[in-house]
């Protein structure tokens, strides 16, 4: 199907976790799976100027290899990392030039944007920066990827009608995930008619080994068929897609993506509502029942993460996946200058603001003791 006037299939190469070998990424496998996927139909790869290496090893594995033409190739601009003027951000689109040696860029993107990144953008006016390398040629589309709200969403899109696309976190997991809100975010970028990139179709590899009720449901329905397809297929089932990036670091991951969406037209009835059914029965996982609304931080005389801690622990909960609960937990909290769940003083002040009435003392307790 034509989006922005390129012929792109529902799946593309995320280049975030590449293969490793020897503590680097392992070109040649790269080169290997670059193969495999092109041989397949398949043209979108999805780098980034953050992406350690990962730039270098697509130069490397496709575009030294590979007529300009017969690929698209997208990366991304963090200009919240470290640059304090806009020349340094503007560097960065330089910098990935160098890296990838593309000569142009398919799609090009603001990166993360959302709570207090966006401003960077805002106050570089890599906006219009962004549409001056488009009238020079380096840029074919102009895009952004987004962690926030919907509202937020709302707003950037109302702003910036000149964005042709937008790169959403959607998965059938996290599809009414409060801390997500994949849904309001996919209908936001819809209603405005903007075509969706989607990223974390597999909620980065959990949802290849999601809980065990949800697993079975999946193979009831599909013996042959992975659970890590299931969630792939999702979101390209979605109307208004332009690709859904899988982030494959090994062949295996290939063969498997190319296998579910090499002839896929979407999901029928039938894998509709197992999906739905699968939904259901993550709806039955006792969770930490916070809607990240934010009040209690309002009124946290220490200014706890709180909403942050209790993502990562719903994280445990669902996937038992301590080390990826421990990222998150660093992620929402540590690295947006908030306290840790041990700082609690246990004043009580965040329950009473809490509209979900959440034992929010005893669960931070309990998000110290599992993850700090």
């Amino acid at each position: 199907m034509a989006y922005l006037g390129e012929e792109i299939r529902k799946l593309g190469f995320g280049l975030m976790r590449l293969p490793q070998k020897d503590g680097a990424i392992d070109v040649e496998q790269v080169k290997e799976m670059t193969d495999r996927f092109l041989e397949a139909g398949f043209t979108y790869f999805d780098t980034a100027w953050a992406y350690a290496g990962s730039e270098d090893a697509i130069r490397q594995a496709l575009v030294e290899r590979c007529p300009r033409e017969r690929y698209q190739l997208a990366t991304k601009n963090a200009a919240w990392i470290n640059c304090k003027t806009k020349e340094e951000a503007y560097a960065q689109f330089d910098v990935s030039l160098e890296r990838t040696g593309a000569g142009f860029f398919d799609f090009y993107l603001l990166h993360n944007l959302g709570e207090g990144r966006t401003r960077y953008f805002d106050e570089f006016d890599m906006w219009n920066w962004a549409q001056e390398k488009k009238k020079e040629g380096l840029i074919k589309h102009v895009g952004f990827s987004f962690h926030s709200t919907p509202e937020e969403l709302e707003e950037l899109l109302n702003a910036h009608p000149e964005i042709e696309f937008v790169q959403l976190q959607i998965n059938y997991a996290d599809w009414e995930n409060p801390a997500v809100q994949s849904r309001r975010c996919y209908e936001t970028a819809r209603k405005h008619g903007k075509p969706v990139i989607i990223m974390e179709p597999v909620k980065g590899g959990m949802l290849a080994t999601p809980p065990e009720s949800v697993e079975k449901i999946f193979k009831a329905a599909e013996p042959a068929s992975s659970t890590a397809s299931w969630a792939v297929r999702f979101a390209a089932s979605l109307e208004g897609v332009i690709t859904v990036l899988s982030g494959m670091s090994s062949i295996g991951q290939m063969e498997d993506n190319l296998a579910c969406m090499r002839d896929f037209t979407g999901f029928t009835a039938e894998q509709e509502e197992a999906v739905k059914r699968a939904q259901e029965e993550l709806g039955k996982i006792p969770l930490i029942p916070c809607t990240s609304c934010n009040y209690c931080a309002k009124v946290c005389p220490v200014n706890i993460g709180i909403s942050g801690s209790f993502t990562a622990m719903n994280y445990l909960t669902l996937y038992g996946d301590k080390g990826a609960a421990k990222n998150q937990e660093e992620w929402l909290v540590g690295k947006h200058g908030l306290k840790h769940a041990d700082a609690c003083v246990k004043c009580g002040k965040c329950e009473e603001a809490c509209p979900q009435h959440i034992a929010v003392r005893e669960n931070l307790v309990k998000v110290r003791e599992a993850l700090l």
